[in-house]
């Protein structure tokens, strides 16, 4: 800074301050009467304040408030036991890749981690915060989670001259705010729900069956067809949508919603396809276009949204379909490798009598252990026989250790996207049924577990693509094969993949994407995709989770004020909970003034109309309230919804 000029002729320094005085001291009550105006202005402005800090406080026992916890500064300091220390690690690796993301790409979709720039891959929304919503609250971060209602609240959901994938935007945007909403009972976040899911409606009006097109022009309605052209439509995108829409349907009383979603089930039961499994390309009529059948890609979701739907509503037509698709899968895609005996799944093309095998297996295709595991546990003797249950447990349990195996054998202790099996496998189920007649000699047939980190002449397998990108269909298999076993071997073999995260993908800025697995030096992709923070982290933290009682329990339970909302959606698998619904119970939300009030409720009966007293178009009521404060006017609002049928889980 330059110096004043000093005039000779001017007052002394000492003598200007005492004459000033008395205006200064104006000048400065005024400054401060503008400041505490200026704070207050922002208070009564602001729709979080430390007061709704404690109101937003999620239920208690997820380990947080535990007295050891990191700056709890409880009484004693009672140390961590080794799944809470563990558990408080993911916490900080979520933490780490919020901050980089918040701070050097939002609001765009994606942080690239390595150089610490954005990514807009999935319509420039804030996917990445958005996408992980019930991950934050799961993990008791308030604030972040009040903040981002807050970005929710501004959201508009516009495209501009673009077009909104539609699987992705109801995977990622639609489930995230339906999983974070059942959990936090926030309204704003149920409110922009429903706008997104009216947004995308015209997809189901784009063909003749009412399968969705590819995407959407959220501001004119237009559509438009994806890479493949507009005569394929593939079986993961259509059938990947019923989960949120259906839940979205019950929660507004929209049947169009429903209608929508499950007018493509009906498309699907009624193809009657062979064995159960779907071809992964069907034409806009709604007829499969090829016969090449997969769990992997543009396949997965299709098969794991059968069960859900089945414990999200207690829907059999669902359960049915489920039943006859894993088996189909079991008896046809399921095989064993000559030497270690790893279980895995091939993808078949052709006529299944006589089909061609693929034997390689996707890391997307890992979901599957942990599927049929949950649906082991929770679907009932009298529509499940124990053989076949059992069947079930045996594949759930191969499958995980060979997706586990694919990691633990690498050399940076992380999975490769795909790898090729050795030849000379064959079938599972023939093998089961020569142990079965043998007298069940020792374990079935690819449920022995083995040793790891083989030399590549010795792993019964060959590395295919050998990036990880951060993929979460392994640990969700393993959370899930430990809930339903409590075998703590799950639980440290999801500790290993962690800590091999920590170390190959961690950068300054968040994680990214490894680009070769089985080097010495891994690595890395400038990624992180959205799915990391919302699945992949959120898995690992519930595996090592010891509350108790336990807050996200696998149950199928039945009543009138209380739903079974199973949020395994493609990128929101979130664990099973319970949504309180009670009758003229009212939620406080984070913003000032927003009142929740939910109308009488009756239950579900699938042999009545699901929508019997609701209007075909009910919408939530914004009702502005007397005496608010100007500044407030946009946000106190009242909303409330008709009386109307709640979908329950059906105990059969």
């Amino acid at each position: 800074m330059l110096p004043l000029h000093h005039d000779s002729t001017s007052i002394s320094s000492t003598s200007f301050n005492l004459l000033l005085w008395p205006f200064r001291r104006v000048t400065r009550l005024a400054a401060l009467a503008c400041l505490l105006a200026t704070v207050g202005l922002f208070w009564l402005a602001t729709p979080y304040s430390e007061s709704l800090h404690h109101r937003l406080r999620p239920p208690p026992g997820l380990g947080w408030d535990l007295p050891g916890s990191p700056g709890s500064g409880g009484v004693g300091h009672v140390p961590l036991s080794k799944w809470d220390q563990r558990k408080e690690e993911v916490r900080q690796a979520y933490i780490h890749a919020l901050v980089g993301y918040k701070q050097h790409a939002f609001p765009s979709d994606e942080l690239l981690a390595v150089s610490g720039g954005k990514s807009n891959k999935f319509n420039g929304w804030g996917v990445t915060l958005l996408d992980s919503l019930d991950t934050m609250w799961m993990m008791g971060l308030e604030e972040e989670f009040a903040e981002a209602v807050q970005v929710v609240a501004a959201q508009n959901f516009t495209t501009g001259s673009s077009y909104a994938p539609f699987f992705e935007t109801v995977i990622r945007y639609l489930g995230g705010l339906l999983s974070a909403y059942a959990l936090s009972g926030e309204p704003i976040l149920l409110s922009r729900a429903d706008d997104l899911g009216t947004l995308l409606l015209p997809v189901f009006d784009a063909t003749p069956s009412g399968f969705p097109a590819y995407s959407v022009n959220t501001e004119t309605g237009k559509t438009a067809p994806g890479w493949l052209g507009p005569e394929v439509i593939l079986f993961a995108e259509a059938a990947s949508c019923q989960l949120e829409y259906k839940y979205l349907a019950k929660l507004t009383g929209r049947q169009e919603y429903y209608v929508a979603a499950n007018h493509i089930m009906d498309k699907l039961y009624a193809a009657n396809v062979e064995d159960g499994l779907f071809a992964v390309r069907w034409s806009p009529q709604g007829r499969p276009r090829d016969d090449h059948y997969s769990v992997g890609a543009a396949g997965d979701s299709g098969y794991e949204y059968l069960l859900k739907q089945y414990l999200q509503s207690g829907d059999r037509k669902a359960l049915a379909q489920y039943l006859k698709s894993i088996s189909g899968i079991l008896n046809h895609l399921l095989y064993i490798t000559p030497t270690r005996q790893l279980l895995y799944l091939a993808s078949a093309n052709g006529p299944l009598a006589n089909p061609s095998v693929t034997h390689s297996q996707e890391h997307l295709a890992c979901f599957l252990p942990g599927l049929l595991a949950l649906g082991a546990h929770l679907i009932p003797p009298s529509l499940l026989s124990e053989a076949e249950r059992e069947r079930h447990r045996w594949a759930a349990q191969g499958l995980a250790w060979t997706c586990y195996v694919t990691y633990a054998d690498m050399r940076s202790g992380l999975g490769a996207d795909g790898v090729w099996m050795s030849k000379g496998g064959r079938r599972w189920a023939e093998a089961l049924e020569e142990w079965e007649a043998g007298g069940r000699m020792g374990k079935a047939p690819g449920t022995t577990e083995g040793g790891v980190g083989r030399e590549k002449s010795e792993r019964d397998y060959q590395v295919q693509s050998g990036a990880y990108l951060l993929r979460p269909e392994t640990v969700e298999s393993l959370y899930v094969m430990w809930k339903t076993t409590r075998e703590d071997k799950w639980r440290e073999r999801g500790y290993e993949i962690f800590t091999a995260i920590e170390k190959h993908a961690k950068t300054k800025y968040g994680y990214a994407s490894v680009g070769r697995v089985d080097d010495e030096v891994a690595g890395q992709i400038d990624d992180m995709p959205s799915f990391f923070l919302a699945e992949t982290l959120k898995y690992l933290y519930l595996l090592f989770d010891d509350a108790k009682p336990e807050r996200y329990p696998f149950e199928n339970g039945r009543s009138r004020h209380t739903i079974l909302v199973i949020n395994f959606v493609r990128a929101h698998r979130a664990v099973a909970h319970r949504l309180r619904t009670a009758a003229q119970g009212q939620f406080r939300s984070i913003f000032h003034g927003y009142r929740w009030s939910y109308g009488n409720t009756i239950p579900f009966d699938e042999h009545k109309s699901l929508f019997g007293e609701c209007s075909s178009n009910r919408r939530p009521i914004l009702k502005r309230r007397n005496h608010i404060h100007p500044l407030h006017q946009k946000k106190k609002i009242s909303l409330s919804f008709a009386r109307c049928p709640i979908m329950e889980s059906q105990e059969p």
